[in-house]
């Protein structure tokens, strides 16, 4: 982390994190330091992540209904966010993970970041498929790529994939289709028009325009007609019956996450760097 000058990017993901207190956001408890680590104590989520639980269903989508819970507890969270000022730029399933009553709760800040209304940064970040135009122009970006990430969520639930999504591994094909917009994706069939409207209105190419961008902020994708009937309230005090709950046998329970050879990359003893503050 040193070597790879990481220390401020680290810190900033800890200061973040540790100051959020959201049912749909993993707790950062604690930090700890020794002459190797540093060490973050979160809050655990057995279900494992969104994406894992994508990938084994049938075309790896979900239906409306089910993706419309997911929607809605990734909506809570960044709404927390930007209430506070800060901006997300990771949103992709991945970094979902689900708890063990089945809800939804966003994890890995380690790209998001404080940021003053009307203010931008122009950080390249997040994920190449999940970015919006502004970030490829390097045009400066505030809190509106985040609705933008927010539509491209909502269509890999319904569809199985990212809309702008290439076999190409230096991504240009990628951002050169992020850049003639959501207009030029062809949705399929089974996707209903008030999510395709929903969809096209997150991920407009000017982020002004762009649903939740508005006076109303993200009150303006609440009433849209895709979360018509939804119980915001129930979803809150989580009494709303998750589409999928996961089927633990105990606490410690990890068969919803892969099994990983342990790191033999070990850092060097250094009994001489510590980090104020963690």
């Amino acid at each position: 982390m040193v070597q790879q000058d990481q220390v401020e990017h680290v810190f900033n993901e800890k200061d973040i994190q540790i100051n959020c207190n959201s049912n749909f956001i993993v707790r950062l408890y604690k930090t700890f330091q020794d002459s190797k680590y540093l060490y973050f104590l979160m809050e655990s989520c057995l279900g494992g992540d969104l994406w894992t639980y994508l990938q084994k269903r049938k075309g790896r989508m979900v239906p409306e209904i089910h993706a419309r819970f997911y929607a809605a507890c990734v909506l809570e969270a960044i709404a927390y966010l930007h209430e506070r000022n800060y901006i997300y730029r990771d949103l992709k399933p991945e970094n979902l993970l689900i708890d063990a009553r089945g809800y939804i709760k966003l994890t890995d800040f380690g790209f998001a970041k404080s940021l003053k209304t009307a203010s931008k940064t122009y950080t390249f970040a997040g994920t190449p498929e999940y970015v919006a135009p502004e970030i490829i122009y390097n045009r400066g970006h505030d809190k509106s790529i985040d609705y933008w990430a927010f539509g491209i969520l909502i269509f890999e639930l319904l569809v199985g994939k990212s809309p702008f999504r290439t076999d190409d591994h230096t991504n240009m094909m990628t951002y050169n289709r992020i850049l003639r917009g959501i207009t030029s994706i062809t949705f399929p069939p089974h996707v209903t028009k008030s999510a395709t409207n929903l969809i096209k209105s997150l991920c407009r190419p000017l982020p002004t325009d762009r649903l939740g961008n508005q006076k109303n902020g993200i009150q303006d994708i609440r009433i849209q007609n895709f979360f018509q009937g939804f119980d915001w309230e129930k979803l809150r005090n989580q009494s709303m019956k998750p589409p999928f709950v996961p089927k633990l046998s105990g606490y410690t329970d990890t068969k919803y996450f892969e099994k990983f050879s342990e790191d033999d990359d070990i850092p060097p003893q250094d009994e001489t760097t510590t980090f104020e503050g963690f």
